[in-house]
């Protein structure tokens, strides 16, 4: 089945990952590194990130959860404090990409994302949100689980992004900066990448597609 749609995480993917800022934080404050990933990752289906992310809760709920859940790890840190920390950088290849991907394909979004913030990117500040805004109106689709009532890795919002696109999951390669959201993906039958780089990322994608980029 030939490749019809490409589908693209935002965060990590299009833009920088949270996961620097995280890290950065954590420094600053003392704490064990990637504690806030695992605080993200434990419960995965059920903790205070997953319920702000499906709009299950409100912003001032989160911060409350997200607080109870880090003490009882050790280290009290507020969900607003975390949420400041989500927007990422606009990666200007990637949207070099996307636009001539744009060309042949079609091209959607599959985003887990809060209420928070400017837009589907959660940007922080007007500038931040421009360049968010620019990079989304290029996509066919932009799915947010926070729009959608469901969230990465539940397989019905990547068959939600099929049917939005009328592809079938084979004929879809996605990409995406976390493991557990890629898995998915692959078990419907989607050709997956996993993003590590900015370059990384856009090589793997020219091989598989045979463009130069």
């Amino acid at each position: 089945m030939g490749i019809e749609a490409i589908l693209w995480d935002f965060g990590g993917v299009i833009t920088s990952s949270p996961f620097e800022a995280f890290t950065r934080y954590e420094t600053e404050q003392g704490l064990p590194k990637d504690f806030i990933r695992g605080i993200n990752s434990t419960n995965p289906d059920t903790n205070a990130w997953a319920q702000f992310e499906s709009s299950q809760v409100s912003l001032e709920k989160f911060d409350e959860l997200f607080l109870n859940e880090s003490t009882a790890a050790g280290h009290p840190v507020p969900g607003s404090e975390v949420v400041k920390l989500l927007a990422g950088n606009v990666r200007p290849k990637m949207v070099e990409v996307l636009k001539r991907c744009k060309q042949d394909y079609k091209i959607s979004c599959l985003t887990n994302n809060v209420r928070s913030g400017k837009g589907a990117g959660m940007s922080r500040s007007p500038e931040n949100a421009a360049e968010v805004e620019a990079a989304m109106a290029l996509f066919d689709h932009v799915l947010q689980s926070s729009k959608e009532g469901m969230r990465k890795p539940q397989p019905e919002f990547y068959l939600l992004a099929c049917e939005r696109m009328g592809v079938e999951p084979g004929q879809v390669i996605y990409l995406d900066d976390l493991g557990i959201n890629l898995k998915p993906a692959r078990q419907l039958g989607m050709t997956t990448i996993k993003v590590l780089s900015e370059d990384q990322a856009i090589a793997d994608l020219s091989e598989l597609l045979g463009i130069t980029f």
